[in-house]
């Protein structure tokens, strides 16, 4: 077993002593599955925890996926597992910083790593706590932009009808624009309850299950009678797919997305010469740089 990053003599001697005593306390059999788990490559046993994170959405694989493949594996893929240790983790916090990896990214790699090698900890692939005195990646969100009441009025008049669904739903039943886009008309379990069963994966553009949510499991949220006129009145008017889904396209069965920009510049050409109309029109999508997020708010 190879180990790094003790301040102090003592604190290897101490170190050297706990090793000697778990080696005599624990039953060779359960000994052995531990220094072979030590022995892995870290991408071996990345790979092998991430197949055992059943709970995770097909979004948070995918993201995972990509923070291991650019962020982690290419300076941690071959070592050894039981060779993490507290300066290891420093040193490749380090790497992301020369690499002038952005911090959000940073912070999402970090908390990755620290996942996997807590799992092995608690596994006894590794005896120490690899983040023990670890000053994690600073990252600070930037302040989000909540939409006025006229703002909002402002998006829904110069956007498309689905976009007006999806700024309703959210801004009047708290959805995430993910389950915003996956609306059926099968959910409208009563006049005023809607019930949020799904999310559409945007990037497959097919029905996933709720983040944070077992297969099955569903929320149910007040629904008020305008979100409630918003969808019947986008079904009198195109219709619905044979499974209650209203927002559909061309080219895809269920939507992942909505392009809110064109609508605005179609706007603004019609009022290139009313100035005051111009401003009211493109002033939410100037100030909120089109987070259509910050409509859950409300």
């Amino acid at each position: 077993m190879e180990e790094t990053g003790f301040r102090t003599q003592d604190d290897a001697l101490d170190r050297l002593t706990n090793v000697y005593s778990e080696k005599r306390s624990t039953p060779g059999r359960q000994a052995e599955l531990k220094r072979e788990m030590g022995k892995q490559r870290f991408g071996q046993y990345a790979s092998s925890w991430l197949t055992r994170q059943r709970h995770y959405a097909p979004g948070s694989i995918r993201t995972v996926n990509q923070l291991l493949e650019n962020q982690i594996f290419p300076s941690l893929n071959s070592r050894r597992v039981n060779t993490f240790s507290s300066t290891v983790v420093e040193d490749f916090i380090l790497s992301m910083e020369d690499r002038k990896v952005g911090l959000a990214t940073q912070q999402n790699a970090y908390d990755t790593l620290k996942k996997i090698l807590l799992d092995a900890c608690r596994r006894g692939a590794i005896d120490e706590d690899p983040f023990d005195g670890v000053v994690a990646p600073a990252y600070v969100p930037r302040p989000i932009t909540i939409p006025t009441i006229e703002e909002l009025h402002a998006l829904k008049e110069v956007g498309s009808d689905g976009l007006r669904v999806v700024i309703d739903l959210m801004s009047g039943c708290g959805h995430r624009n993910g389950e915003a886009y996956a609306v059926n008309t099968e959910r409208l379990v009563a006049d005023d309850v809607y019930r949020i069963t799904e999310q559409i994966d945007g990037k497959r553009r097919e029905p996933a299950r709720l983040k944070h949510r077992k297969p099955g499991e569903y929320r149910e949220t007040p629904m008020p009678s305008l979100v409630r006129r918003s969808i019947l009145t986008y079904v009198d008017k195109y219709g619905a797919s044979p499974e209650g889904y209203i927002l559909r396209s061309q080219r895809s069965k269920l939507l992942g997305s909505l392009n809110t920009r064109l609508p605005v510049e179609r706007r603004e050409e019609e009022g290139r010469n009313n100035s005051q109309a111009q401003s009211i029109f493109l002033a939410p999508f100037l100030r909120l740089e089109l987070s259509i997020q910050g409509n859950t708010h409300y």
